[in-house]
């Protein structure tokens, strides 16, 4: 029987949490007749692989592991070239599904031909750090408010492709190494004229615990945006990911924040963002730097 869903996972180092994300796409209740695995590995450093191969040798679950040493954009192009379903559900290294997330993010798919892209909705780890509370509460806060989801590109965690629409844009840009590669695709599927809607299964993300791991993480995307940026200004504006709009951005948001989680700290909101932003912003000028030194060579 075809598959009707491949499980797409791009990872690099992840051996902290790649079991737990393996076991839940194990434990889904969709048939596993009806879904493949493709697992694409940056060369990792770690026992992720490992991992994997123990924990995929206890089930029935098709599967195909590739490696490459190019960046996202190729990693999840190697997905697309091999899925064999007419979905692929996107599956990070630090996630957790729910055991009938698949079968929902399907029925959805199934039900809306004209949806190119749906999210799923995003939930929270119990006994978290505040720093991670800060970090998932804003994706929440989107999730309740359809005007927001409508009008965003969402990334690939949490997220299923229609094969068809993926393909009839091209694919992911190989040349987008290290961040952006899913939003630059979202936005030529919207621009293929798909619709980028959300759906109502769940999805749980372990989030960095320190502040040393958001600035990693914030200066990373910036980093990597660059040549998204380069690529197309349209994507995504400039004007709102700087310190200041953090912090506007974090004003507004904390009585939403505190409705939904009910926690005091969600006043830090502010302070958050704008060290979020701030990371991206250098992170942003160093990518910049990197670029021009490479046109002077």
């Amino acid at each position: 029987m075809k598959p009707k869903i491949t499980i797409g996972i791009c990872v690099r180092n992840c051996e902290d949490f790649i079991k737990e994300a393996i076991d839940s796409i194990i434990d889904q209740d969709f048939p596993h007749e009806r879904m493949d695995l493709i697992i694409v590995d940056g060369n990792s450093e770690d026992k992720t692989l490992s991992i994997l191969k123990q924990s995929l040798e206890k089930t029935s679950l098709k599967h195909k592991i590739f490696w490459e040493n190019k960046g996202l954009g190729r990693a999840r192009q190697i997905v697309v070239d091999n899925a064999s379903g007419d979905y692929i559900i996107w599956v990070d290294g630090d996630m957790i599904l729910p055991k009938n997330h698949i079968k929902k993010q399907v029925e959805f798919m199934d039900k809306n031909p004209q949806v190119g892209i749906a999210i799923a909705r995003h939930g929270q780890i119990d006994g978290e750090s505040i720093i991670a509370v800060l970090e998932n509460v804003l994706f929440r806060v989107y999730d309740s408010k359809s005007e927001l989801v409508d009008s965003r590109l969402p990334g690939t965690g949490g997220s299923i492709y229609r094969v068809k629409a993926i393909r009839q844009v091209g694919g992911f840009d190989d040349e987008i190494k290290g961040a952006g590669e899913d939003i630059d695709a979202a936005f030529r599927i919207k621009e293929g004229g798909w619709l980028l809607k959300q759906g109502s299964a769940l999805y749980y993300e372990r989030r960095v615990q320190t502040w040393e791991g958001v600035w990693r993480k914030w200066f990373g995307y910036g980093f990597g945006l660059y040549d998204l940026y380069c690529k197309n200004r349209g994507v995504f504006s400039l004007f709102r990911m700087n310190p200041l709009a953090g912090v506007i951005n974090g004003f507004l948001r904390i009585a939403d924040a505190y409705k939904l989680i009910r926690r005091k700290y969600v006043i830090l909101l502010p302070f958050h963002f704008a060290f979020e932003m701030t990371a991206w912003c250098i992170g942003f000028t160093n990518g910049s730097v990197k670029k021009g030194l490479q046109k002077t060579t």
